[in-house]
């Protein structure tokens, strides 16, 4: 099933974007923060943004459809696509800017960006931390879009060093809060 995928993300002739953290929380944990709406409400989303809602159905097909609100008020919506489910190792998703309905948007402030983008989050056992390794390709670009994604990469590496940020904040206050990881 990945290697169509992986077919297509070579086709589009843009070099993947790549980000890895390594998180002080034992694989099962970070898979179910990744795969659980309860959790993503709670620190999905570039650093300052929150998710006032989402609906998420894990399964090849399925949808994780969620809205961000930024500092500001501005709300944005998108979803995730899956398309690879591999537990607790693996999800592939193509991911979209979107609307309220479930309707594949533009970027609401790069008109250029990709329609859809192949994303891959890969969790690695690293003793009782997490590897967490996020790949993105622009999926079945145009060169105009191909361009943005290459052009947008300072962008994604500020926006998923926050969202990173924000899930290491969250596994804090879960330790805090005397949460049991697994």
């Amino acid at each position: 099933m990945a290697a169509p995928e992986a077919t297509l993300a070579e086709v589009s002739g843009a070099q993947p974007f790549v980000i890895t953290r390594v998180v002080d929380a034992p694989r099962g944990l970070v898979w179910r923060l990744f795969t659980e709406a309860e959790h993503l409400k709670r620190w999905f989303g570039p650093k300052g943004f929150t998710m006032p809602s989402c609906t998420l159905d894990l399964r090849p097909g399925g949808i994780f459809h969620y809205q961000l609100r930024a500092p500001d008020g501005a709300e944005i919506w998108g979803k995730w696509l899956f398309k690879e489910i591999v537990p607790p190792e693996r999800l592939v998703t193509v991911v979209s800017f979107s609307d309220a309905q479930l309707g594949t948007t533009r970027h609401p402030w790069a008109a250029d960006w990709p329609l859809e983008t192949l994303g891959t989050t890969e969790l690695a056992e690293q003793g009782d931390k997490t590897l967490i390794t996020v790949t993105w390709t622009p999926y079945q670009p145009t060169p105009a879009e191909a361009a943005a994604f290459e052009a947008g990469r300072d962008s994604m590496r500020q926006g998923w060093t926050g969202t990173l940020e924000q899930l290491v904040a969250y596994l804090a206050t879960m330790a805090e809060g005397g949460e049991k990881p697994g």
